[in-house]
């Protein structure tokens, strides 16, 4: 076995190597601590691996990323978002029959209880979707209490389901409940992508018209956002989760992160910046300020924490936007902007050697803007999105033998010891 030597004060340490499916290289430092009585300071755990893990591959100097083995070119190519997240979920893509019933109970149980109805009439009327639908999935474990970490397979399994299901009926209310719509209740007839765009856009007095197009175009962004590896919000459910707690209230903390405007709600700052920009004549302007290190404005859309090429995602909604808008005949300005901001940025020798790229932010959010998704509710569609993934996650940590709760050290600099002032001495 491949060792790794540390020397500190003199004294030299071994520490084993592991190699992962594709070659990558980790040092184990679960013995550090005890070894040396040194830990490792790492911000951003840039350069920490926390587990083993099956479900995603992502090489960031290549720009590759793969679903269980699977590229995400040809899942987006040939899949469905139903399909890759049994792939996810379960760890194998779906025979025909199991394809079916999975669909079947995924209709099934998009209902919500009629007394979560009520839920969203105690939010004010400004609140944002991510709010509401963090709370709501917290609240599913109140009404299916039988889901813990230690429960039986099939019980995770039907808990899984639910949150595949329910979650795009939540965000589908929740929007109407902005608009101080009635709520459109899910159909049996209607598969998982139409069914949430009839919820979201039909109403009593106009139905609405499934454009098998727009269909697809959703299918496509939700299965490019379906999992991405160690992410901030899948940390977020795996740490929730390392502690006992059920998979409703873990997925709703990766709700929370995925608010944050580093994470999931960049594709709605991608938007306000093309519109910010209004032309392609003031690229230039944007482009010199984005290098100017006393404007505090910043290019969205580009760079990635680990991928140092073309993220891959970006490439597949690049190459299908043109396609998706000529198809659904409409006509959008912000693309026109988008291409030609793209391209300035990547002959532009700033941001060449920073590799700054094109990321999945800088074009998915024209894409849900092209096919009706109001900007308030795209973080909403990335979470809908990346629910088999985080569900992946903590099904895989609660299988891990070797998990532990998820509990960092920390080098401390405060005060040394010093004695209690009194008030009066202060």
């Amino acid at each position: 076995m491949e060792k790794a030597v540390i020397e500190i004060a003199g004294k030299k340490y071994e520490l084993k190597v592991i190699t992962g499916t594709e070659g990558e290289k980790a040092i184990d430092i679960s013995e550090l601590r005890k070894l040396t009585g040194h830990i490792t300071l790492d911000y951003g755990f840039m350069n920490t691996g926390v587990c083993r893990s099956a479900i995603s591959f992502i090489d960031g100097e290549k720009g590759i990323l793969r679903y269980r083995g699977i590229p995400i070119e040809e899942l987006a190519e040939k899949s469905t978002f139903v399909e890759t997240s049994y792939l996810l979920i379960h760890g194998e893509l779906p025979g025909k029959n199991e394809l079916e019933n999975y669909s079947e109970l995924l209709n099934y149980h998009s209902m919500l209880h009629e007394d979560m109805k009520h839920f969203f009439d105690g939010f004010p009327a400004a609140s944002h979707p991510m709010n509401i639908l963090s709370t709501m999935l917290n609240a599913l474990s109140s009404f299916y209490p039988e889901i813990e970490t230690n429960t039986k397979i099939e019980n995770i399994d039907l808990a899984a389901t639910r949150l595949i299901s329910k979650t795009r009926t939540i965000a589908a209310f929740s929007y109407k409940k902005s608009k101080g719509h009635p709520f459109v209740y899910p159909r049996k007839d209607l598969t998982y992508c139409a069914n949430f765009l009839n919820m979201m856009f039909s109403s009593p007095v106009a139905t609405y018209e499934i454009d098998p197009d727009i269909v697809k175009a959703l299918n496509l962004l939700l299965i490019i956002h379906a999992e991405h590896e160690q992410n901030c919000s899948t940390t977020a459910v795996k740490t929730i989760g390392s502690s006992g707690v059920n998979l409703y209230t873990s997925i709703s903390a990766g709700v929370s992160a995925l608010w944050g405007t580093l994470h999931g709600g960049a594709n709605q700052e991608v938007i306000e910046m093309l519109e910010a920009i209004g032309k392609p004549e003031n690229i230039s302007k944007f482009i010199s300020r984005a290098k100017d290190k006393n404007d505090s404005f910043r290019l969205m859309g580009f760079g990635h924490r680990v991928y140092k090429n073309y993220d891959p995602r970006a490439r597949i909604l690049k190459k299908t936007c043109d396609k998706i808008l000529a198809k659904i005949k409409t006509s959008q300005p912000l693309l026109e902007i988008a291409q030609k901001l793209e391209e300035i940025a990547l002959r532009d020798e700033y941001f060449i050697e920073r590799k700054l790229y094109p990321n999945v932010d800088f074009y998915s959010g024209i894409i849900y803007k092209a096919i009706g998704i109001p900007v308030e509710m795209f973080t909403v569609m990335f979470a809908i999105g990346r629910m088999p993934g985080w569900i992946a996650h903590w099904k895989e940590l609660n299988s891990d033998q070797e998990t532990k709760i998820l509990r960092p050290r920390q080098v401390y600099i405060g005060s040394k010891i010093r004695n209690y002032i009194p008030i009066d001495k202060r």
